[in-house]
């Protein structure tokens, strides 16, 4: 299926993560003309050479999603580059101090909400301007299953996820009668190096990484985490005309987790 986003330029946050560098590829092998970012040039350096992207389809920046002023520029600079904004992906994400509640802190919190609320709404603040402007255009935010459920001592990730579904929804209506579709995709487990972190916050240093999904994916109907690769799929899927129709969605990637919910 031609998904139709050859030439479409396409914005990705925290792209050189695990999940990050699934979607920039995938966005790549459709023809998209890329604008990435990451925190540490360094991570930029280490990435690209195994990319192989022609330099006049790529531009890249080092962004704290964090601060305003710097996703502001990242969009305004995409614009001035390519000339317009057509796909925006908000996956830069943090899923924070494993802690109870009576643990947790506001610092804590808030470590988790910049990144992973905040850097959201800067991103579709600034690329909804121009989207409105051109009349057309996608934003796909990475969410979670997070966004539906909850984990002990993972308040403050669950609880930033669930705010994202709500901000998306928000700017979904708004963006609607300009002919912009915003989504989320609410993977549950994925098998990147944030679900390594995850793993030991919860099982120890000592486990193996198969024994953690053996064990993680044990609550998953076809007992396995989703690919980064899938969830890159899905959100090309997402930032495509094809899918122009959805608008406020959150489609739940999790194995059929959500087929056991009463």
């Amino acid at each position: 299926m031609d998904l139709g986003l050859k030439d479409k330029v396409v914005m990705i946050t925290g792209s050189t993560g695990g999940l990050g560098q699934a979607l920039t590829r995938a966005f790549a092998e459709e023809g998209a003309l890329l604008a990435i970012s990451s925190t540490k040039q360094a991570k930029l350096d280490t990435m690209l050479p195994e990319l192989a992207i022609p330099s006049d389809r790529l531009i890249t920046f080092v962004v704290d999603v964090t601060k305003e002023d710097q996703v502001k520029n990242m969009v305004e600079k995409t614009i001035e580059h390519y000339g317009r904004l057509d796909v925006q992906v908000n996956n830069a994400g943090y899923e924070g101090p494993n802690a109870a509640i009576t643990d947790q802190t506001l610092e804590n919190f808030m470590s988790v909400y910049n990144i992973n609320v905040f850097g959201p709404f800067y991103g579709m603040k600034y690329a909804m301007k121009q989207m409105i402007a051109q009349k057309n255009g996608a934003i796909v935010n990475i969410a979670s299953n997070g966004s539906f459920v909850g984990a002990a001592n993972m308040g403050p990730y669950v609880s930033s996820k669930h705010a994202v579904l709500g901000l998306s929804k928000c700017a979904a209506l708004e963006g609607a009668p300009h002919g912009i579709h915003v989504n989320c995709v609410c993977p549950g487990a994925i098998d990147t190096p944030m679900m390594r972190k995850i793993e030991k916050a919860y099982l120890g240093e000592g486990v193996s990484v198969e024994e953690a999904m053996k064990t993680f994916g044990a609550a998953y109907p076809d007992g396995r985490y989703a690919t980064p690769e899938e969830v890159a799929d899905l959100a090309v899927y997402l930032a495509s005309e094809k899918a122009s129709h959805f608008n406020g969605a959150a489609l739940r990637q999790d194995g059929g987790l959500e087929a056991t919910s009463r």
